[in-house]
């Protein structure tokens, strides 16, 4: 009990799984949680480090599921949070089902900010914590057949800023969002866009990479790290090209099909 502890979200597979990693080697006693039976295997991986390491599979789309994560730390003081669960629907919106553009902004919406309200009460009553949250560049463009998901990213990034602005005066507690581009996880398999022209790319970021930029970034306190070169020239460009020019871009790279 006397140890670091973290608590990684999403971490059974992809860049959470990656944070989880970086922080078990880093001595970090870790609660790790995904929606999926998988984070028990991941959680048996993490323990080659030396640490102590739980896993919990929960929902974080529900309040029910973020307080079942939370229950099982125990009450343990929360040194790191890596608010990293996502998740997103490919294809065309009109199609889709409300059961599933709805869990994906209970998931990437309600349960994110549901959590780092549950955590960073803890740590800034403590004044000491930090907090990674995965936004994503995806926030700066309009996402047509991935609408939804980059619409909540768009929240998320938005709202991050806002909070970091807002804890400012906490000394000790840091707020970092890590905005990667598209990254080599099961993200896309997941989304249905393997027939995509960004899911069939070969020139996605390397999870483990886009991972230790976060951690990098967290470590030093900063408010936001884009990760990868070319997805910095992209967020930039953002704020200068028309959103129906980007949204057609992101048309041409999302839409089903567009692999051939």
């Amino acid at each position: 009990m006397a140890g670091k502890f973290a608590i990684v979200t999403g971490a059974s597979t992809g860049i959470g799984f990656a944070l989880a990693s970086i922080a078990a080697k880093a001595g970090y006693d870790l609660l790790v949680v995904a929606d999926e039976p998988l984070i028990e295997a991941a959680g048996r991986d993490f323990r080659q480090f030396g640490t102590e390491i739980q896993s919990v599979e929960a929902d974080l789309s529900t309040i029910e599921g973020v307080d079942k994560l939370l229950a099982q730390a125990g009450g343990r003081p929360i040194d790191i949070l890596c608010a990293n669960a996502g998740i997103g629907t490919g294809g065309l919106f009109l199609d889709q089902r409300v059961a599933d553009w709805r869990r994906s902004i209970d998931t990437n919406i309600t349960g994110t900010v549901y959590l780092l309200q549950q955590v960073l009460t803890g740590m800034v009553a403590r004044g000491v914590g930090r907090v990674l949250v995965t936004g994503s560049i995806a926030g700066y463009i309009p996402g047509p057949f991935n609408a939804v998901y980059n619409a909540t990213k768009a929240f998320i990034d938005n709202f991050t800023e806002a909070l970091r602005n807002e804890l400012k005066p906490v000394e000790g507690v840091t707020l970092t969002t890590l905005m990667p581009g598209a990254t080599d996880t099961e993200f896309f398999a997941r989304a249905d866009m393997l027939d995509t022209k960004v899911g069939a790319a070969d020139s996605k970021a390397d999870p483990a990479k886009v991972a230790q930029d976060g951690w990098d970034a967290l470590m030093a306190g900063k408010g936001h790290i884009v990760s990868g070169v070319a997805n910095k020239l992209q967020a930039a460009a953002a704020g200068i090209v028309p959103q129906s020019v980007l949204a057609e871009r992101h048309r041409k790279m999302a839409e089903p099909g567009s692999a051939d």
